[in-house]
């Protein structure tokens, strides 16, 4: 196994390792070693079904089902993201950590990819550490004793009027029920594993609890702007056969949709993670 980091801030290549038969136990601590240290991983040149793809996700923990996406008919704790040449919007388009609207989002995301265009479709990541690194301690001590309530795309473009259906018409895509409660996390969320602390927001958070939104979204704004300065990020180039793995407890993501006219498909599981836990300033 080979361990090559993609920047200064996170993410590494991982090339020597076969998981279409599973993984040993050593390749697969070495696995969850790298993810703590880099946030993200790529781990290229694989020959996956859904089925092995979904066998070794489950060694991350209890597999997730997405409220608004239904998965494979053959295999649905597989999720197929798919944008074929007709559509215009992506799935995974801006800042976000998986499942974040949920009570308990999700922990581990394994996405696969399939079909790749030539040019394009990559995906950016940054580091939650560095972004709560990058405040001020005074900003550190804010953060750390404040909550925000979380709703999910489906549900924000439903009091847009817009259909989640109707924008991603080539996936198994379902609507929101218009009684999806928001949920709440901290700001500051401290990592179970490492007890390091991440800035816990992105595009699902919608307010702070006990504030206005006019007074939430300048802090909203100022804090993803720290966690993607350019240095804090890293890009994740694909090509068939590559499996990224990433802790949504480090990291967030955004799907890059600079390719129209092209067809990208991907296989996603996600594992069901613990209620955030709050990271206390010191």
């Amino acid at each position: 196994m080979r361990i090559t980091p993609i920047a200064g801030a996170l993410g590494a290549d991982i090339e020597g390792v076969d998981l279409s038969e599973g993984a040993p136990d050593a390749d697969f601590a070495a696995i969850r070693s790298a993810l703590n240290r880099y946030g993200v991983i790529a781990i290229r040149d694989q020959d996956l079904t859904p089925a092995s793809q979904l066998a070794f996700a489950r060694r991350f923990g209890e597999i997730h089902y997405h409220p608004h996406v239904q998965g494979l008919p053959e295999q649905p704790e597989v999720m197929e993201i798919l944008k074929t040449e007709t559509d215009t919007a992506n799935f995974g388009a801006g800042w976000h950590s998986d499942q974040m609207f949920a009570s308990t989002p999700a922990n581990y995301t394994c996405l696969y990819g399939i079909e790749i265009p030539e040019a394009g479709g990559d995906t950016l990541f940054a580091c939650m550490r560095g972004g709560f690194d990058a405040l001020s301690p005074a900003m550190q001590h804010l953060a750390c004793s404040l909550r925000s309530r979380n709703l999910s795309v489906a549900s924000q473009l439903a009091r847009r009027s817009t259909s989640a259906v109707a924008m991603f018409a080539n996936m198994r895509a379902k609507d929101a029920p218009e009684d999806e409660e928001m949920a709440e996390h901290p700001i500051v969320r401290r990592h179970p594993e490492t007890g390091e602390a991440s800035l816990y927001v992105g595009i699902h958070t919608t307010e702070l609890s006990g504030f206005a939104e006019a007074e939430s979204r300048p802090l909203i704004d100022y804090w993803l702007a720290c966690l993607t300065r350019p240095e804090n990020t890293c890009r994740l180039r694909w090509r068939p056969g590559t499996l990224a793995i990433w802790d949504n407890r480090l990291v967030l993501h955004n799907a890059i949709n600079d390719y129209q006219g092209k067809r990208r498909r991907m296989h996603r599981v996600t594992t069901v993670g613990e209620a955030p836990l709050a990271y206390a300033a010191s």
